[in-house]
């Protein structure tokens, strides 16, 4: 099992994140054998289709150069330029090849991962030339695999190169005792097949290197636990910290909720575990809107503020609970409430026409409260 530095065991499979940041880095999964075989392949098939124009071409090529006259040759200027427009008639010939072989070159590379460019890749490093690495890569896995790839290339593209010349050896034999234009075309079609032939021994190799390659590659961006957990808080946040800023906004959410129960009208409880401050501006035409609720040690505090500030405290608990349960913070109550909290309301403001304090809860019974607002918790 692979070890990172600090000596733990590389047992989980690269994140996303790691997979991108290799990618970027212009580390992925290529096969050498895969690119190999398709150029081999390509070329193959490309002189197939574009063979027989392109020995055509090159023959009456040849044919020109050979048929030159005598002043021809003898004069250095004639000379030149019949150099020049015979490698220009050679290239046209070969362009349509070239352009065949140049995009198997360029796609090949593409079917195992994809497009990458990276410029960290390219850039100088100290590590490629270190003799000590250098040693570690050539007697790792990968190096022994290399090994066995070469070795088992040059079997298999020798053994099918010697049965190719023992089969078609009485062929070759005959283009000696044939005319130059037979023996040059069945020459090519024989060179043609047996490139063919011997490009085909590549693909076992590409069968077995592309996944070890795949292997290989998830292999070497295999993280520790440890590793995991670190890339977890940096993109997800330390859990501890989250925790902690959860903590401190809802402090601060609460604070804030605090400040507005002295200015309340009024605090409908349950009588201890739920509590509801109401405000009703009645300049405004809205409804009454709830300035702060809480329940268990937040009810008791907002009653506890209550008492310091003589707001009245009203135990309703069917109320209490259908305010808590369907409301938040600067919502207007519900219309289903607007007739209960009403008489709350104008029994509250008759109250305080009589007396200045509030010492005890007030406890008013048979609220009008609609059945879907009920709450029986």
């Amino acid at each position: 099992m692979a070890e990172s530095n600090t000596g733990q065991e590389k047992t989980e499979e690269a994140t996303p994140k790691k997979l991108q940041e290799s990618r970027d880095k212009g580390q992925v999964a290529r096969s050498r054998e895969l690119t190999t075989m398709s150029l081999l392949l390509v070329s193959g098939v490309g002189f197939l289709m574009l063979g027989e124009q392109l020995v055509i071409d090159i023959m009456g090529l040849m044919r020109e150069a050979f048929t030159a006259s005598r002043m021809d040759l003898m004069d250095v200027n004639n000379l030149t330029l019949l150099l020049e427009d015979s490698i220009i008639s050679a290239l046209y010939a070969l362009i349509p090849f070239f352009v065949v072989v140049m995009l198997a070159a360029f796609f090949a590379p593409l079917a195992l991962s994809g497009w990458s460019f990276s410029t960290q890749a390219m850039a100088f490093k100290w590590s490629k030339i270190d003799p000590i690495k250098g040693l570690g890569r050539i007697f790792s896995i990968k190096g022994l695999m290399e090994l066995l790839k070469a070795l088992a290339k040059f079997v298999l593209v020798m053994s099918i190169a010697v049965l190719i010349l023992w089969n078609q050896s009485e062929m070759y034999m005959l283009l000696g005792v044939k005319s130059v234009e037979p023996a040059i075309a069945q020459a090519g079609n024989l060179l043609m097949w047996a490139f063919i032939l011997l490009s085909c021994s590549t693909i076992l190799v590409a069968v077995i290197d592309v996944p070890f390659q795949l292997w290989d590659h998830a292999k070497q961006l295999k993280m520790t636990l440890q590793e995991v957990k670190d890339e977890y808080k940096q993109t997800e946040g330390n859990p501890e910290m989250k925790r902690k800023v959860r903590e401190t906004q809802m402090a601060m959410a609460e604070k804030r909720m605090m400040e507005e129960v002295p200015k309340a009208d009024v605090i409908i409880t349950n009588p201890s575990h739920y509590a509801v401050a109401l405000k009703y501006d009645q300049a405004n035409s809205g409804a009454p809107i709830v300035v702060a609720k809480g329940q268990d040690l937040v009810a008791a505090k907002i009653r506890s503020l209550a008492y310091s500030n003589n707001i009245p405290l009203v135990e309703a608990p069917p109320l209490s609970r259908a305010l808590f349960y369907s409301t938040e913070i600067n919502d207007e109550v519900p219309a289903g409430l607007y007739l209960a909290v009403a008489q709350v309301l104008a029994y509250v403001y008759q109250l305080r026409q009589k007396q200045s304090r509030f010492n005890e809860i007030l406890t008013m019974d048979d609220l009008p409260v609609p059945d879907d607002l009920k709450r029986d918790e």
